[in-house]
């Protein structure tokens, strides 16, 4: 019988080890794998990333990035960390676009003020060369205009334009609501996101990012679902997901002893 393992990746800093935590132990009890395993890195996940995986005895792996969106990291460096899994290896989408977390940002957002009359700004990370945060974002926004009563959705970005310092005047509305495209609470969240909407100055409310919600598990346990059924389809002899054609492409990894490579 195949052992399967979950293993959630995550950077220090940019998430909470504690809400991660949570949704670990509810996987566990759901039984979506045999052994659930949280690895986390802070700079240089090859390097960092070597101890904790060739410590995971099991058949086949299904790994999935702690994150809304592929970066730089998800998409180069966490797959060459994968080559130090001794078994078969399924790699995830990141959780971002999943219709379970558009419930879960209209509720965040609904709490805090009717939609009615309100502009929802979606605010996420962005990224100055890779589309997959805008994608995301964009995802949220079309499926909320279409089922919401929103009067205005409109997007915006840490580290692309349009700015977040730019959201206060996309808005038309006398209210608008802003909910952080993240997967837990952080600096950025904290701090960085509420000083960029200028919040001392009333009429923006800000939601709490996606955290513990039972939502987020639900999401992650339906991607896991997703790969088992492309393996049972037999979608495992080629890459059927982009997320495939990058483990494929994992290889042994050689580093300079500080987490470079050589």
């Amino acid at each position: 019988m195949t052992r399967d393992a979950l293993i959630l990746i995550g950077r220090e800093g940019t998430l909470d080890r504690e809400t991660l935590r949570t949704h670990a132990t509810r996987l566990r009890r759901r039984g979506v794998a045999d052994t659930v395993h949280i690895a986390t890195y802070t700079e240089e996940p090859v390097c960092e990333l070597r101890d904790q995986l060739e410590g995971i005895d099991a058949d086949r792996a299904f790994v999935l990035p702690a994150c809304v969106a592929h970066s730089h990291e998800t998409i180069d460096a966490i797959p060459a960390a994968l080559s130090y899994l001794d078994c078969e290896v399924r790699y995830c989408e990141p959780i971002g676009c999943r219709p379970e977390l558009t419930a879960l940002v209209t509720e965040r957002a609904s709490k805090l003020l009717d939609p009615a009359g309100t502009t929802l700004v979606l605010v996420a990370l962005g990224s100055s060369s890779l589309p997959y945060h805008r994608q995301m974002a964009a995802y949220h926004a079309t499926r909320i205009t279409e089922r919401s009563e929103y009067e205005n959705v409109v997007t915006c970005y840490l580290l692309q334009n349009p700015a977040v310092e730019c959201a206060r005047y996309n808005v038309q509305t006398e209210q608008a609501v802003a909910v952080p495209l993240f997967l837990t609470r952080n600096e950025t969240t904290d701090q960085r996101i509420p000083a960029k909407l200028e919040l001392d100055r009333g009429g923006i409310a800000l939601a709490d990012p996606f955290g513990e919600d039972q939502r987020v598990t639900d999401a992650i346990h339906a991607e896991v679902v997703r790969q088992r059924i492309l393996v049972d389809e037999g979608e495992n002899e080629s890459p059927a997901t982009f997320e495939g054609s990058l483990a494929e492409r994992r290889q042994p990894v050689a580093t300079d002893g500080e987490g470079g490579y050589r």
